[in-house]
């Protein structure tokens, strides 16, 4: 796949989903996931363990390096942590890089929708109302959102650029039609 989710020819097996958050990273690594058959880890459910309490990065590291050991799988995250492991197993990194209005909006719905429902996120942890309206971005996921999209956006726009990375297939997904497109062709691709 090429920018925009136009299609080469290349296979689509190990995958890291990268984007800000709100962007809707998880949602299409499962849908991925699922259509290649492939599991889907979401890098967020093992860096918070209970109480929020983040695994250290030596322990993520072996974690991660052990998911991505399999020959075909999905990863979303953005973890400068394992970037490094997951990014060396990868065929493809699909960067969703919606404009920040979209995601910050995004961020907010759904932090409204876990806060009304109690939704668990991961290892027991939910949202809390406190967390959300803080000004402070390791906390709150809206501000963390719109204050670290400038940084996401040129980390992964130097990564497309970076020799070290010329093995990787970058797929930069812009308009949520361009998602909806990629996974198309990722269907058509993998009943052919």
């Amino acid at each position: 796949m090429r920018a925009g989710g136009r299609c080469d020819d290349g296979a689509v097996e190990r995958v890291s989903v990268v984007g800000n958050s709100g962007s809707g990273k998880t949602a299409l690594a499962r849908r991925l996931a699922a259509l290649i058959g492939a599991p889907s880890v979401e890098l967020d459910g093992h860096r918070h363990q209970a109480g929020w309490t983040e695994l250290p990065d030596d322990d993520l590291r072996a974690r991660v390096a052990e998911l991505c050991a399999g020959d075909r799988w999905v990863v979303d995250g953005n973890y400068d942590a394992v970037r490094d492991l997951v990014w060396a197993r990868a065929d493809t990194v699909v960067w969703i890089d919606l404009p920040r209005w979209r995601v910050t909006a995004r961020v907010v719905r759904r932090s409204a929708w876990r806060l009304a429902t109690r939704t668990e996120l991961w290892n027991g942890n939910r949202e809390h109302l406190r967390a959300v309206l803080s000004r402070d971005p390791a906390r709150s996921p809206v501000v963390a959102s719109f204050v670290g999209h400038p940084g996401l956006r040129r980390c992964y726009a130097a990564a497309r650029l970076d020799p070290a990375h010329r093995h990787l297939r970058f797929v930069r997904l812009t308009t949520p039609a361009a998602v909806r497109r990629f996974l198309a062709v990722t269907a058509a691709g993998r009943r052919t």
